[in-house]
C-alpha cells in the first residue's frame, strides 16, 4: 500500500506552514485561524463542538480559544438558558479577518487541485471524506482512553 498518510501529512503541514506565515500580520499563529474560521461560520458554537470539528482535545481548543479571546478575535457569551454554557462568537475584528482567511483557503484549494479535472477533484474529495470517517472512529475510541490493537 502506498504511504497515503505521509502524503496527506506533508500537504497538511505545508499548507499550515504557509498559512502561519501569511496570517502572521494579523497576529494569528499556530493554526488559530482554523478556530476563527469555524467560529465565523458557526457563530454561537460551543467549545466542545469546535474541538470535535477541528479534531483536537479540549485542552488544546481551550488554549487556542483563550488566545483568540485575549487578542480580540472572538468573545464568549453565556447561553440564555444555561449560564454554564459559553457560546463563541466572532468580534468585529474576527469578522474583518475572515474574508482574507477564506481567500487564502480558496487559493490554496485551487493550487492543490491544479491539473486535476473537476471529476478527479470530486473523487479525491469523496475518498478523503471516507478516510476521515474511518479515522474518526479510532479518534473517538482513543479519545475515551482506549488503546488500539496494532
Amino acid at each position: 500500500m502506498k504511504e497515503v498518510l505521509r502524503e496527506i501529512g506533508m500537504v497538511a503541514r505545508a499548507l499550515d506552514s504557509i498559512s502561519n506565515i501569511e496570517f502572521k500580520e494579523y497576529d494569528l499563529t499556530k493554526g488559530q485561524y482554523l478556530y476563527l474560521v469555524r467560529i465565523c461560520e458557526n457563530p454561537g458554537i460551543i467549545q466542545e463542538r469546535l474541538a470535535e470539528m477541528i479534531k483536537v482535545d479540549r485542552t488544546t481548543a481551550a488554549r487556542a480559544i483563550k488566545k483568540l479571546e485575549i487578542q480580540g478575535f472572538i468573545e464568549k457569551r453565556e447561553d440564555t438558558h444555561n449560564q454554564k454554557i459559553k457560546k463563541l462568537f466572532p468580534t468585529v475584528k474576527g469578522e474583518s479577518v475572515y474574508p482574507f482567511i477564506r481567500s487564502e483557503h480558496e487559493y490554496s484549494n485551487k493550487v492543490a487541485l491544479a491539473g486535476l479535472s473537476e471529476e478527479e477533484g470530486e473523487t479525491l474529495f469523496r475518498l478523503l471524506q471516507k478516510v476521515r470517517k474511518n479515522i474518526e472512529i479510532d479518534w473517538e475510541y482513543v479519545k475515551k482512553g482506549n488503546k488500539r490493537n496494532y
